[in-house]
């Protein structure tokens, strides 16, 4: 088992920046992929930014490069999310996740999931 527990979230102005962060625990070994995923209500959920557990490559959705950052701290077993500039489009809650699939933008890869924390951004 591998739980997932965010932490970071908050309100911000466009522009602003937020830092957040995911623990994990369990059986990290087991999974491919540390990811952050982000969903609005009545959308699909949406890949933001992805880690392979493997040699460390990152991997970011277009509609962040530039502005967010994926990183892990392996000794403290924790995932971050870095965002810059944020923009009231990037409003959603954010999910960690963790898992083995093949592609990291697909949710059905990943088999474990934080709870989630909201990220309001205002204009």
């Amino acid at each position: 088992q591998v739980q997932l527990v965010e932490s970071g979230g908050g309100s911000v102005q466009a522009g602003g920046s937020l830092r957040l962060s995911c623990a994990a625990s369990g059986y990290t070994y087991r999974t491919y992929w540390m990811a952050w995923f982000r969903q609005v209500p009545g959308k699909e959920r949406e890949g933001v930014a992805a880690i392979y557990n493997g040699d460390g490559s990152t991997y970011h959705a277009d509609s962040v490069k530039g502005r967010f950052t994926i990183s892990r701290d392996r000794a403290k077993n924790t995932l971050y999310l870095q965002m810059n500039s944020l923009k009231p489009d990037d409003t959603a809650i954010y999910y960690c996740a963790a898992g083995a699939g093949v592609s990291w933008r697909e949710p059905r890869n990943f088999g474990y999931w934080g709870q989630g924390t909201q990220v309001t951004v205002s204009s």
